[in-house]
């Protein structure tokens, strides 16, 4: 995530509420149409079943306390909006709380194609699907959980089991690798790079090798974890991730070089 961004959150109402304006609805609406095909394609049904028991409007911008309404029914959890940028100790708070926070601004047409902070289409279109089903429910707020154990010094290693599971995973269906992250669902180049072209490497999910494998957020993935045993992921949120994160530190990053891209589309 960037230092710093152009965006200024917009503020609910006293019942939650944001008056997007018709611009903005426009945007969404756009973005809606422009990704919903390929969602549907190569997205993996815990996604796309989330995505059918929200229900979320398609031609302006979704409010969160109607998410919200649709999370609490079938998992317990909710959005909250908050500024464009938040730090990883109030991140890992909130899902500890199982709240989701939501950037709570949507891009402009400048940035339709990339935008590299996460904007309310990312944040609801990307990760409140996944956060109707109980089991991806309750991994998050397991490294909401552990992100309140660790030091400041942990947090940038915690992520990256979030990174590659929940914003970049991939899986396998009837053999036919899908995605699962919210990254992959709100981007329209990253998804078929990431499930129908020969140019990232795939790993087998692995704990500790997720926690040693450093990310950039301004290209498409180079490598990405694909979870071929859901129960292997789930397990995780029964897991001392401090002992993970431990013994990962003790051996340190992988040396990756990165490819020189131009930015990728989101």
């Amino acid at each position: 995530m960037p230092k710093s961004t152009k965006y200024v959150a917009k503020i609910p109402n006293e019942q939650g509420f944001i008056d997007y304006t018709p611009e903005e609805d426009a945007v969404w609406s756009d973005l809606y149409a422009a990704q919903i095909d390929a969602v549907e394609a190569h997205m993996a049904r815990p996604y796309l079943d989330g995505l059918k028991k929200l229900n979320m409007p398609q031609s302006k911008v979704p409010q969160c306390p109607d998410i919200s309404e649709a999370l609490t029914r079938e998992t317990g959890w909710k959005v909250q909006p908050v500024p464009a940028l938040i730090g990883f100790d109030k991140f890992y708070g909130m899902l500890a709380d199982r709240t989701f926070p939501a950037a709570s601004f949507i891009r402009s047409r400048e940035d339709f194609d990339y935008i590299e902070e996460p904007d309310i289409f990312h944040e609801i279109f990307g990760h409140t699907p996944l956060l109707t089903d109980p089991r991806f429910a309750e991994f998050s707020n397991a490294i909401g959980k552990a992100g309140l154990k660790a030091e400041k010094k942990d947090f940038s290693w915690l992520i990256r089991l979030y990174w590659f599971t929940i914003e970049f995973g991939l899986t396998r269906e009837n053999g036919e690798l899908k995605a699962l992250g919210s990254g992959l669902a709100s981007s329209k180049t990253e998804l078929p790079h990431a499930v129908l072209s020969n140019e990232p490497t795939l790993r087998a999910f692995d704990i500790e090798d997720i926690l040693r494998t450093p990310y950039r957020i301004d290209i498409h993935q180079p490598i990405y974890f694909v979870i071929e045993d859901m129960d292997e992921l789930f397990a995780a949120a029964d897991r001392d991730l401090m002992v993970d994160i431990k013994a990962a530190q003790a051996k340190g990053l992988f040396a990756l070089v990165y490819p020189t891209v131009e930015k990728k589309a989101s």
